[in-house]
């Protein structure tokens, strides 16, 4: 008896030279499961969801800016030779450090600036940060 395993087409869908990886799409379910769970559990202790979904709008693009810098301050020889690359994301080439530097950074910014407690945030969004990470790792 055989068994055959087919290779997955990493393109999820490709319209014109705009091109839909399955990387993406998992990250992006991985974000989407976080900031469902975190919202719920903010309204259980007692914070605002919106407070929740204003943070994740400001630290999520911050976080993925910042995924992508570290990435290439640590490949920095490459991009000096190759200056055009590094925005070029869809390459590959983020790092959860600097997703978790930039991201923390801009909610203790975001929490500051709103009175909220960032221990209580943090509280809120760890396990689920942890959760996005496994899946979309």
């Amino acid at each position: 008896m055989g068994f055959v395993l087919g290779v997955l087409n990493p393109h999820v869908v490709e319209i014109g030279s705009v091109v839909i990886h399955w990387y993406g799409v998992i990250i992006a379910a991985g974000i989407l499961a976080a900031l469902q769970l975190s919202t719920k559990e903010a309204k259980k202790k007692g914070l605002e969801e919106d407070t929740i979904i204003d943070m994740a709008l400001w630290a999520i693009p911050i976080g993925l800016l910042g995924a992508r810098l570290y990435y290439v301050l640590f490949e920095l020889g490459y991009y000096l030779q190759n200056p055009g690359q590094i925005l070029a994301i869809w390459n590959g080439g983020i790092a959860i450090y600097g997703g978790l530097i930039a991201g923390g950074g801009t909610l203790y910014w975001y929490a500051k600036k709103k009175g909220t407690s960032l221990a209580l945030v943090l509280d809120i969004l760890a396990p689920n940060v942890l959760l996005a990470q496994s899946i979309g790792r």
